[in-house]
């Protein structure tokens, strides 16, 4: 399937290639005549990257009057509170011809949520682990896809090589699309201080906007179309991209027709007191077969029992939000960030049991103290729920994620802090604490503590 898909992408992208060979070549001549900086470094046309990151996590015996299905157990309620991800990926790329690139992605996962399974807290204390246990190791596809730059003039910059990037000279104004199977995350709601659980926080409700109802299946992947517009210091994205046939599960619905969400991105980049940073604006839009909590509620009325989203889902409904997103340097050492998101919260969720969500924090290199590659990072996060499913949960009903069999509704507030050494080239070894209250927007559980050990290797 994906062979076939990328064949196809790149018969479209080689047409459009060839549409716009001769207005390349005038704006390469155009280029050299307005003295623009000579291009002397490498352009890569073979990358090889790679990845391995493990984290393990304890949690303390917090506490827990009662708990439900969906309840994050305390260890004497059956817990023994321990958790770990292990994550392997290679990074392969191919220039196929000029502003032609390919990706393909190898990747190897194994880890068990606290309890065996994904539940009991709105935000994810570890975003590796994505929706589901695998032990033992699991082998697959995580990423393949087409890219394709048009290079509209402006001046030149130099991309630096990394995972999934060929290092190169690309215009200012230039229009890149790309196709095929990738992480949602890869695109979006990016930010240079939180963003990357693998290096900086680990919570998902810090590394990312809480309330992003983004595409993806149980491993965290997708399949779509992303076109990128890069303009100077502006940059506009947006995507459609394939949810799953059934939330939360592993069938995504390829024809991008019927199960789907669609995003767009706005980021304007700048400098602040000689300091660079960058404010992103998003709005997300899901159509999907999902169920409505209000109506689940009411069917539960009728019947007189528990309402249960599992048993009300209906083709083509739809869940939409928005997202702020904010970083600033306040010198080389130091930078700030903050996020503010929101979606309706009427219809389950395919990410986070978040509706509304605010976090932000600070990340602080080691220069002062004789180690410049060494990261402090603190982060906080207040995230809510809507009414709708406040009432659902208290009436008894369950998500795929959360779910105590009652509530006293309190919003799940999130402190987190990690230091990150760089132990050996590419090496990095981290410490973290997370405390987390209300979890499950239930003040009548926790605080949970959790400990976290995460040791990263990349080359």
């Amino acid at each position: 399937m994906t062979k076939r898909i990328a064949i196809v992408a790149l018969i479209l992208f080689s047409y459009l290639t060839i549409a716009q060979a001769n207005s390349q070549e005038k704006v390469l001549k155009d280029s050299v005549q307005n003295s623009a900086p000579a291009e002397d470094q490498e352009t890569e046309n073979l990358s090889f990257h790679a990845q391995m990151t493990y984290i393990n996590q304890r949690h303390n015996d917090f506490n827990s009057s009662y708990s439900g299905a969906n309840s994050l157990l305390s260890r004497f309620e059956g817990s023994d509170g321990r958790s770990y991800s292990l994550s392997g990926t290679v990074f392969l790329g191919a220039r196929l011809w000029k502003d032609t690139e390919v990706y393909y992605n190898p990747e190897m996962f194994s880890g068990t949520p606290f309890t065996g399974s994904l539940v009991g807290l709105g935000g994810v204390q570890n975003g590796e682990l994505q929706k589901g246990a695998y032990a033992p190791p699991v082998y697959y596809t995580a990423r393949a896809f087409v890219r394709q730059t048009f290079q509209f003039g402006g001046e030149r910059e130099y991309l630096e090589s990394s995972a999934n990037q060929l290092a190169g000279y690309a215009d200012t104004n230039r229009l890149v699309i790309s196709a095929g199977k990738f992480n949602t995350l890869d695109f979006f709601d990016a930010n240079t201080y939180s963003h990357d659980p693998r290096t900086q926080f680990q919570n998902f409700a810090i590394f990312s906007m809480g309330a992003y109802n983004y595409a993806a299946d149980p491993k965290g992947y997708t399949f779509g179309v992303v076109a990128e517009w890069y303009k100077d210091n502006w940059l506009l994205k947006a995507a459609r991209l394939a949810m799953p046939k059934v939330p939360n599960t592993a069938d995504l619905d390829y024809s991008l027709s019927e199960n789907y969400g669609d995003q767009v991105e706005l980021t304007r980049e700048h400098n602040l007191y000689e300091q660079p940073g960058a404010i992103r604006l998003l709005y997300f839009r899901a159509n999907a077969f999902m169920s409505n909590y209000r109506n689940s509620i009411n069917v539960g009325i009728q019947n007189n029992t528990t309402p249960d989203i599992l048993n009300t889902r209906l083709a083509n409904q739809q869940l939409w939000g928005y997202g702020i997103n904010l970083e600033q340097a306040i010198s080389n050492d130091v930078g700030v960030f903050a996020r503010w998101s929101w979606n309706t919260g009427q219809t389950e969720t395919q990410t986070l049991d978040i509706s509304q969500s605010l976090s932000g924090g600070v990340s602080i290199k080691g220069t002062s103290w004789g180690r410049p590659e060494d990261t402090i990072g603190i982060g906080y996060a207040i995230s809510g729920i809507s009414a709708s499913e406040i009432d659902y949960l208290q009436r008894g009903g369950m998500t795929a994620f959360i779910g105590d069999g009652n509530i006293q509704y309190e919003r799940e507030r999130i402190f987190e802090t990690f230091y990150s050494m760089k132990a050996y080239k590419g090496v990095w070894l981290s410490a973290d604490f997370q405390r987390i209250e209300n979890p499950a927007f239930n003040a009548a559980r926790g605080p949970i503590h959790i400990f976290g050990l995460r040791a990263h290797i990349e080359m």
